[in-house]
């Protein structure tokens, strides 16, 4: 006896294949023993300064908002999260004429660490991170409002830099490099 199916069209076939064999979630692929976690204030070992504060309020901003995981002390937290933040980098991008700087490449990197308090394991660790934007520098007589190149994004900017474009740049770089360092730890695999 010969069964004939229904002809599926081709793309008809690829969403019934798609939803069969994939599935997206919003929940977490971390261990579900682990509830909590601390995030230790960044370490700065790079030469400038004041980087260490936004990146870890950027840091524990990201875990209040998402909730997957819960803010709790050191001592209590089933993880803990310690990042040193490596080096910093300006380097020129493009240029005009008269060879003068026109855009601007920052790149923050560190090092991160995700460990089972309980345990003392290691879970993840990465040697270098990098949280990168570029920005305009602010030109005699010119604006400062030109976009960075990057998203814009209302963010609490660094204050130790020259000008403003170079701390908004800076608090770009670093909300970045929190999240990756904040999806490395919820999503380990």
């Amino acid at each position: 006896m010969t069964m004939h199916l229904p002809r599926l069209s081709g793309s008809l076939l690829f969403a019934a294949l798609l939803l069969a064999g994939c599935g997206y979630t919003t929940q977490s692929s971390l261990d579900a023993k682990y509830q909590t976690v601390f995030v230790s204030a960044a370490y700065d070992q790079s030469k400038e300064y004041d980087l260490q504060a936004p990146l870890t309020n950027a840091l524990r901003r990201k875990f209040t908002t998402d909730s997957r995981l819960r803010l709790a002390s050191r001592d209590t937290a089933d993880l803990l999260i310690e990042v040193v933040i490596r080096d910093y980098q300006l380097k020129g991008l493009t240029r005009d004429q008269h060879d003068e700087v026109t855009q601007f490449l920052m790149v923050v990197t560190a090092a991160a660490r995700l460990t089972d308090q309980q345990t003392g394991e290691v879970l993840w660790e990465e040697p270098v991170m990098a949280g990168e934007t570029s920005f305009y520098p602010k030109a005699a007589g010119q604006s400062s409002d030109r976009l960075r190149g990057n998203a814009e994004v209302f963010l609490p900017t660094v204050r130790s830099f020259a000008t403003e474009e170079e701390n908004r740049a800076a608090s770009e770089a670093l909300e970045q490099l929190a999240s990756d360092i904040f999806y490395r730890t919820i999503e380990p695999w």
